[in-house]
């Protein structure tokens, strides 16, 4: 059971994961070799929701007594899993036991939550009531009902990690100074980080870029290194996979992903939520997972269900093969622009059909990895016989894949294509022929914007011509052909419209594929034997997901063709891909500027807004690695392919891109001969030692971190300042004054940006103050560790738009008290100096884009007490709550408009002063001292939410709670 009457911590962690042992309520440690994990406390020893709520404690031990927690009542259907030649892999819900004929027709990833919440039913957290609206998903799904799902582990990339340990540390001195143990402070769930966004292409087409960008990523970024060493030490059950060893998502599906956790001998299905939107690549092994934010996911850490709507299925059935040369991101564009059509945010995309079996696994995880992008929460494939042998490719044991299979086939969660299919029902179908995938590329602004390769040089001059937009530049027709004449290191040179001055092979997307990385490999080939080259003023580079990349490259004897080609290995990390792309050689960079060149990049990523891959590549094209080669070539997009030469070869012959192009054939080939089970597991057993710079990083040994006080990246928050072993109750709020008055979506960016620091901002001057250089001011993202900077940033958004200031827009607001126009943030410090409670007005979709936890924290730090808005976006409403931050929403039909409120007014919102008398739900009223007076909901949508408010937040509900807990 996931229920005990105590926190089971200490989990020690081995190669394939972490056990945990629960006899009689007690926990114990256990290493058996069998997961890699970490994760936090839970409230399950809490002996029922009422004394959870209750806020007369008096003395702490009167609330949290230590009682056995309920029974699962689903304990009837737990069965022993025999292994096939005697013994036992161990025990398991068994859902046909439940022989309910609604779960044989239900989703696959349905089935995983549906799994989920059955083993960790306690009637608390998930209740039966929960397990039965899964099972009547057919049903409830229109009705956008909300459950509970409790993640099997965790993964972290740096950039998001960072803050995420910040907590964790702040956590152990908290518990620390109120006579804790501070090393109770340990994850329950498996938690892998690994550093993969910090990398830059700052030298490229050089035998050495690798050493030479790995050691100017290290002077950037060796605080925050240190900092995620010391957490790799001081937690026990926290991987941290060290910079120079690949992308997160790469990293997750060739070692990290379990597919069925073995853990204290039980088995369950693996999932997986991530701090990345890409975390979807591992549903391509058939892993349910996707990208949550920072709260979200410290909250699973920490035990706590994740709240989310039962979403619906879209079943995409494929039929048929792909043609010959068609790669895999041709088809994931193709279904990135079908799915776009059809609408599937906020939706699961289910895969299934007789073309599965002629998809690779690594194409699989190209399509699922591109989820963001069209939209979908998950693009699902259920584990099957392809499945079974990537997992034979990547090293796992035979052992665990006899595993992975008899408990799937025993839950009928495996698809066997040799037996008859029992349909499945989904919200809504649709289809694709996979022979009608068509070579193409997506662009120039947008991954959904899919252009067919025969289509492109007409495409190009459409949007030369086109007024400015997604697929248009607003050339005038008399500049179009301008030519840009520059010298390149004493080299006469030219740029043209559309002229490539950046080809990158990168992203997890793509580099997680041998087909598509060997093909790349192999038209480089071609291309160097028949005379090609590609012009010096390109700035090629190739950045493998991993390792492993490198090993079949060099066993295939293809590497040295790349290198020719300019594309040598700069790093193993994201890279172009999230726009760390580095400079571009400044002749070039001029070229562009002062002639307002349309110049173009192409990269096998999966993002291609304007101004992310680089500032000066106004024009941003995604293709596969093979394609990116062969634009690279080019050196243009303003080409066709079919009519027009690549280029002259060694004899003056032109060459076209036929002769450089191969077959599936040979590429499988390749692959087949190249790519072996030992270069996963050589690559896989060395991830966590690390290299040289990594391992010289000096960090003490101690478990409670020594903040540095003069940091700005790392710096102790004050979230659990003055804390003491008593909840203080709700809090209600009292003649507050609104600090900022919103109209309608209010994203998560414009809350807390994560782009760069304003000159201007009271965050530069901060950094200023402290001894900061402009010049290395970083991003806002970066110093995500820093809660004095991420406080200052708090609604920095240039682009703000706040009606107290009757129009104009900023990062600013009114001071009521005084009419004075000030920053958010020096607005919101004399409203807290002088003991003044604020809250904020907003309309629909409040907190919609990405789920960013420091737009929960921000709000927080800033004093802000409640939000009153028309409708919030889902996650940000609960890390609202997991902050202590009170969500109200206005009634039906009504806003601040039509309710006359101007911001000016000030707000009492009463609440009842014990929790035990407040309803997940409730109406409240909210008075002004102008008189007005009007009703709202509060969103505490839970039990478990009223229990975090009732702590002041969910971090110092379970400091509490393992506090009160006996080891």
């Amino acid at each position: 059971m996931e229920v005990a009457s105590r926190l089971v911590v200490g989990v020690e962690r081995g190669r394939e994961g972490t056990q945990e042992r629960r006899e009689g309520g007690h926990s114990g440690e256990k290493k058996i070799g069998e997961e890699d994990g970490v994760i936090l406390g839970s409230p399950n020893f809490l002996q029922t929701p009422k004394e959870a709520l209750s806020s007369d404690l008096g003395f702490f031990n009167r609330a949290f007594p230590p009682i056995m927690a309920a029974e699962n009542p689903f304990n009837t259907i737990l069965k022993t899993l025999e292994k096939p030649n005697g013994g036992e892999f161990g025990k398991y819900y068994c859902l046909p036991a439940l022989n309910d004929p609604r779960i044989d027709k239900l989703p696959y990833s349905i089935k995983i939550l549906l799994e989920s919440a059955i083993r960790n039913c306690d009637e608390f957290q998930v209740k039966s009531k929960d397990v039965e609206k899964i099972i009547d998903w057919e049903n409830t799904s229109p009705k956008q009902v909300e459950i509970p799902f409790k993640p099997a582990r965790v993964l972290l990339q740096d950039f998001t990690g960072v803050p995420a340990v910040v907590d964790l540390a702040c956590m152990r001195d908290a518990m620390n100074k109120l006579g804790g143990d501070s090393n109770k402070i340990n994850p329950l769930v498996p938690v892998d980080l690994v550093i993969d966004h910090s990398v830059q292409v700052d030298v490229a087409r050089s035998e050495n870029a690798v050493q030479a960008n790995m050691e100017l990523e290290f002077q950037r970024n060796k605080e925050r290194f240190a900092f995620l060493k010391w957490g790799s030490t001081a937690f026990d059950n926290m991987l941290v996979v060290p910079p120079g060893s690949g992308i997160v998502h790469q990293v997750n599906l060739e070692y990290l992903g379990r597919v069925v956790f073995n853990k204290n001998d039980m088995l369950y299905p693996d999932s997986v939520v991530g701090t990345d939107s890409h975390t979807t690549m591992i549903d391509g092994l058939g892993v349910a997972g996707w990208g949550v934010g920072g709260i979200e996911a410290e909250a699973a850490m920490l035990g706590q269900p994740m709240s989310m709507v039962l979403p619906g299925v879209v079943g995409f059935k494929l039929l048929g093969k792909l043609m010959d040369g068609v790669t895999a991101t041709d088809l994931v564009l193709t279904v990135t622009q079908m799915l776009r059509k059809h609408g599937v945010v906020g939706k699961f995309v289910e895969f299934y059909g007789e073309g599965m079996s002629e998809l690779s696994l690594a194409d699989r995880a190209t399509i699922a990895n591109m989820s963001p992008e069209y939209g979908a929460t998950m693009g699902f494939f259920p584990v099957d016989h392809v499945t079974l042998q990537y997992l034979q490719l990547t090293g796992r044991s035979d052992e665990t894949i006899a595993m992975i299979e008899s408990y799937l086939r025993a839950n009928k969660m495996f698809v066997d294509y040799n037996e008859p299919q029992i349909e499945k029902v989904y919200s809504s179908y649709l289809e694709l022929k996979l022979e009608d995938v068509e070579p193409c590329i997506s662009g120039p602004k947008r991954p959904h914007d899919r252009v067919p390769l025969k289509e492109m040089k007409a495409d190009w001059h459409a949007c030369l011509d086109n007024r400015v937009g997604f697929k248009g530049f607003a050339i005038p027709k008399d500049s179009q052909n301008k030519v840009a004449k520059f010298s390149f290191h004493g080299t006469p040179a030219e740029l043209r419209h559309g002229d490539v001055v950046i080809a990158a092979i990168t992203s997890c997307t793509n580099t997680s594929n041998p087909s598509v990385m060997l093909g790349a490999a192999v038209v480089a080939k071609k291309a160097c034997e028949l005379g090609l080259e590609v012009k010096p003023w390109v700035k090629t580079s190739l950045a493998p997901g991993s390792g492993v990349v490198t090993k079949y490259l060099q066993k295939s004897g293809l590497q040295k063709y790349l290198n020719q080609l300019g594309f040598h290995i700069v790093g193993y990390g994201c890279t172009t891909c999230i726009g760390n792309s580095g400079d571009i050689d400044e002749s070039v960079a001029s070229a562009i500027s002062e002639n307002d060149m349309v110049a173009a990049a192409v990269l096998s990523g999966n993002r291609n807004f304007e101004g992310r891959v680089h500032p000066l590549t106004r024009a941003n094209y995604l293709a596969s690695p093979p394609l990116v080669v062969a634009y690279a070539l080019a050196g243009t997009v303003d080409i066709d392919f079919e009519t027009e030469p690549i280029g002259m070869g060694k004899d003056g012959k032109e060459i076209f891109f036929r002769d450089i192009w191969p077959s599936s054939e040979e590429v499988a080939n390749v692959v087949q001969s190249s790519v072996l089970p030992d270069m996963f597991k050589a690559t896989y057993q060395a991830i966590t030692k690390g290299n040289p710079m990594w391992n010289e990083l000096s960090v003490p040994s101690s478990n409670l971190y020594a903040w540095d006080p003069t940091s700005t990246y790392i710096h102790e928050p004050p979230y659990f300042k003055d804390m003491t072993m008593s909840p203080p109750g709700p809090h209600g709020v009292k003649d507050a004054y609104c600090l900022l008055n919103f109209g309608d979506s209010i994203t998560t960016d414009h809350i807390s940006p994560a782009g760069s620091i304003h000159k201007d901002s009271t965050a530069a001057k901060f950094l200023l103050e402290h001894g900061v250089d402009r010049r290395d001011f970083n991003s806002y993202g970066s110093r995500r560790g820093n809660d004095e900077i991420m406080a200052r940033g708090t609604f920095a958004n240039i682009r703000l738009v706040n009606k107290l200031l009757k129009g104009e827009v900023g990062p600013k607001t009114i001071h009521i008290p005084t009419v004075e126009k000030l920053s958010v943030y020096d607005a919101a410090m004399r409203y807290k100096t002088a003991g003044q409670d604020t809250i904020i007005l907003a309309g629909a979709e409040y907190g919609s884009g990405s789920s960013r936890d420091w737009a929960a924290k921000g709000p927080m730090l800033l004093g802000v007490k409640a939000v009153i808005a028309k409708s919030f976006e889902r996650i940000h409403r609960s890390n609202l709550v997991g902050m202590g931050i009170i969500p109200l929403r206005f009634k039906l039909g009504e806003d601040a408009d039509t309710l006359g409120l101007t911001g000016h007014e000030r707000y009492t919102i009463d609440l009842p002063s014990s929790v035990s008398e407040i309803r997940p739900g409730q109406d409240v009223t909210v008075a002004t001292d102008t008189g007005k007076s009007f009703t709202c909901t509060v969103r505490f949508d839970t039990e478990v939410e009223l229990a975090y408010f009732n702590h002041g937040g969910i971090l110092q509900y379970v400091i509490r709670n393992l506090i009160s807990s006996k080891q």
